[in-house]
């Protein structure tokens, strides 16, 4: 779905991942795991079009997304939530999924599309006209992906959506991402501090150290390695 090859990227002259090359593969969970500062952000934001490319290429289905506009990226399908300002705080639920349906001309299709999205997202009715700003941490993430859902993305980046949340509500929150990878077929780049939590239910690991891969392959493989999962994630095995 999306292949990085040889990417050098950063912002302006503070140069922040080098030489990486990755495969995000269909309908599957690829998990970035790393020490803080290692990059992982950055990896997203590069394939947003949010930093500066020094080199390398990033193509989704062959298109080349290298050079585009984050809004280009977003009209080809791809999603980015970060972990903070994901909603629009000051304006109700019921705003806020108008707002990320704002391209879809048809308010019929935009309204049909909240009933979909209110199936496997309950509290978007139940909060549908509270702001935003008034939910839990949890609640916003919940609503964030929602509003994501609302553009039908082929694919899904995550940038540790569980910051800051209590262990049951992060619980619930990764359950969500499992649940779109296999109810709708979506496919997922997940960069997640909690590292244990994450390799659990991804298909593919990267394990990401001061710009530079370290490890790629299976989450089980990873987890169960005597020194990159200690020395680097902090899991004892």
């Amino acid at each position: 779905m999306i292949r990085i090859r040889n990417l050098n990227a950063g912002y302006g002259r503070l140069h922040i991942l080098f030489d990486v090359s990755m495969d995000v593969r269909d309908r599957e969970i690829t998990v970035i795991v790393g020490p803080n500062g290692s990059g992982k952000s950055t990896l997203l934001k590069s394939i947003f079009g949010l930093t500066k490319i020094y080199s390398g290429s990033i193509d989704m289905d062959g298109v080349e997304l290298t050079g585009l506009m984050s809004h280009e990226i977003a009209k080809r399908g791809v999603a980015y939530l970060p972990q903070v300002d994901n909603v629009f705080a000051n304006l109700t639920v019921r705003e806020n999924m108008m707002m990320a349906g704002y391209t879809i001309r048809d308010k019929a299709e935009v309204e049909s599309r909240v009933r979909e999205v209110s199936e496997m997202f309950p509290i978007i009715r139940k909060y549908w006209e509270r702001k935003a700003g008034t939910l839990s941490g949890g609640e916003r993430q919940m609503v964030a992906m929602a509003m994501a859902l609302i553009r039908r993305p082929k694919v899904m980046m995550f940038d540790e959506p569980t910051g800051n949340l209590a262990p049951k509500i992060a619980k619930e929150v990764l359950g969500k991402i499992v649940e779109l990878r296999d109810s709708l077929g979506m496919t997922i780049l997940l960069v997640e501090q909690n590292a244990r939590r994450a390799l659990e239910i991804g298909d593919k690991s990267y394990l990401l150290v001061s710009g530079r891969l370290m490890f790629e392959g299976d989450p089980q493989e990873l987890l169960s390695h005597p020194e990159l999962a200690k020395l680097y994630l902090g899991i004892g095995t």
